[in-house]
């Protein structure tokens, strides 16, 4: 009775391994497109900050040309062109505290990945 009980145990193994390659299905299946299989938390949030201030560089930029035609578009007045000289001046330097933020993130995520 042993016997064929390990006969029939060894026809399942067997079919199990021509349709599996022989690793079952946890090794048969490939992970979603571009998905870790060992992603944590602190990389997940990393990502998301990462998205963020990329978000907020692209803001930046675009503040930096708005604030460019209020210059184009002073005629002549001063006090136009000192607000926008003051808006260019004062994203250039949210523009490096972000870029520094990202270099921050990166060497994080580069640590806990």
């Amino acid at each position: 009775m042993i016997s064929a009980a390990t006969a029939a145990l060894s026809c399942i193994q067997t079919a199990h391994a021509a349709v599996y390659g022989g690793g079952g299905l946890a090794s048969g299946a490939a992970p979603i497109g571009g998905m870790s299989t060992n992603t944590n938390i602190i990389s997940i949030v990393l990502i998301i900050i990462a998205f963020i201030l990329n978000i907020v560089l692209i803001i930046a930029i675009l503040a930096v040309i708005v604030a460019g035609m209020y210059l184009i578009m002073s005629g002549g007045d001063e006090a136009q062109k000192d607000k926008a000289k003051k808006i260019i001046f004062y994203v250039i330097i949210g523009i490096i505290v972000i870029v520094m933020a990202r270099v921050i993130v990166m060497i994080a995520n580069n640590l806990f990945a």
